[in-house]
This record gives C-alpha cells, sequence and structure tokens, in this order.
C-alpha cells in the first residue's frame, strides 16, 4: 500500500487520467486530480473516490500552456497534504497537422502540452519530489520513435517528451526517478475508421486493444513497485512497437 503518498495528475478528468486516479487512489495514495475545463467530470471523480475514503482526493484547475502559472498550481496540489511524492504529466493534445496546413498555433499547443508543460511542472515540482524521494511518470507514445502519418507536430512532441524522460532522469536523481510508459492501441481517435483500427491491431502481436487500467497498473508498477527504475519507457502496446 501507498498510504499518505500524494500525486498529482494532469488531465485526470476523463480517460487514462481518471482510470489511473482510480488505480492510484485504491493503492492507497491521496490525489490531485487536475482539470482544465472538466469540472463537473472532475467533480464526478471526486466525489466517487471520497465517498470510499474520506478527504483523499482534491481538485486543481488550471491551463497548463500558461507555464507563468504552474509554480502556482504545484505549490496548490503540496498544500493539499503538505507534501508531493508523484508527478504524473498525462494531460496532452493529438490532433492532425499535415506538413502543408500546419500553423504556428497549433506547433505552440501541441509541443506545449506535451513537452513544455511537463518540462515546466517538473521543474516546479522538484523540491518538493526530493523530500520524500517521489517520481515522475510522462505519458510518451510508440510514434515517438515511429513517425505517424499526418501528425508530424505531435510525433516529435513526444520525441522530444522521451529525450526529456532521460534528460530529467539525470537532472533529478538519485533523488527523484523519472520514467514514462509508452500506450499503443488504448483508445481510439474519435475519427478512426474500423479498417484502420483492425489494420493497427494487426501490426500488434497480441491481436487485440488494450485498455486504459493496463496504462493505470503500469504506472502503479513504476511508482510504487520499481525503486531501481529510472530514465526508462516502458511500452504497452501488445508488441506493436517491435512490428515493422
Amino acid at each position: 500500500m501507498a498510504d499518505n503518498k500524494v500525486v498529482l495528475i494532469t488531465g485526470a478528468a476523463h480517460r487514462i487520467g481518471a482510470v489511473t486516479a482510480r488505480h492510484l487512489h485504491q493503492s492507497g495514495m491521496n490525489v490531485v486530480l487536475h482539470y482544465r475545463s472538466s469540472r463537473k467530470a472532475a467533480q464526478a471523480l471526486q466525489e466517487e473516490l471520497n465517498a470510499e475514503r474520506d478527504n483523499s482526493v482534491v481538485l486543481v484547475q488550471a491551463d497548463l500552456l500558461a507555464t507563468h502559472a504552474l509554480p502556482a498550481l504545484i505549490k496548490e496540489a503540496h498544500a493539499a497534504w503538505n507534501r508531493l511524492d508523484v508527478l504524473i504529466n498525462n494531460a496532452s493534445t493529438f490532433y492532425r497537422t499535415p506538413l502543408d496546413k500546419a500553423d504556428d498555433e497549433q506547433w505552440d499547443d501541441l509541443i506545449g502540452t506535451n513537452l513544455k508543460v511537463p518540462f515546466f511542472l517538473a521543474k516546479a515540482a522538484a523540491a518538493y519530489l526530493r523530500e520524500h524521494h517521489g517520481c515522475i511518470v510522462n505519458m510518451v507514445d510508440i510514434h515517438a520513435e515511429r513517425p505517424l502519418k499526418g501528425f508530424p507536430i505531435y510525433s516529435m512532441a513526444k520525441a522530444g517528451l522521451v529525450m526529456l524522460t532521460k534528460s530529467l532522469a539525470c537532472e533529478l536523481g538519485p533523488e527523484v526517478r523519472v520514467n514514462a510508459i509508452a500506450p499503443g492501441a488504448i483508445l481510439w481517435p474519435e475519427d478512426l475508421d474500423e479498417v484502420t483500427k483492425q489494420r493497427i491491431l494487426n501490426k500488434t502481436f497480441l491481436k487485440r486493444k488494450g485498455e486504459p487500467e493496463d496504462i493505470a497498473k503500469a504506472i502503479n508498477f513504476l511508482v510504487n513497485d520499481a525503486p531501481y527504475m529510472t530514465g526508462q519507457i516502458l511500452a504497452v502496446d501488445g508488441g506493436r512497437s517491435l512490428n515493422t
């Protein structure tokens, strides 16, 4: 059990972030749920988890792209229980940016949410994480190594996040461990057709889609059961990254 540890999860109101929050909460951790605009979903998750264990979940709201405000966000997260042990950089943006249509705004958004924000959150949280020999888990992507056609900016941002993970492991060791998860086919983009879905699954060795719980369990492992791992990228992709 991870009693008394505190985790901040960005983008925690929906999808993998919410599943991870439930999983780490069940392991005994107190949870700081970050959201940007999904207040109702975040409140519902907070109420659900606090009903299981009173005063174990708090909410923080922020537009993470306002990086000047990130130190205040970290302070708010720390103030809830006067400690911060884990930072999970889950918040992300993902959409097509074909080369002939990509613009500055898309660049700033995708590079910002997927690379700049995790860097400055880590910077702001470093002192608190060192106090209790904490850790950071970043959410990268198998497309950090294999570019996804039509998504060049996103692919570059996630490739940068891989190097950020390794660089932070170097910068923050020995007190703080930094690792990343690289999911494969877990949650489909809304506009993905069935033929494309099946083609992706055919390239996995397990021939099936994964579930958000697979990612949450991997994150839990890195947080609670991997004390000698740092600077590593853990692929949870059914073997997709091994295939051509």
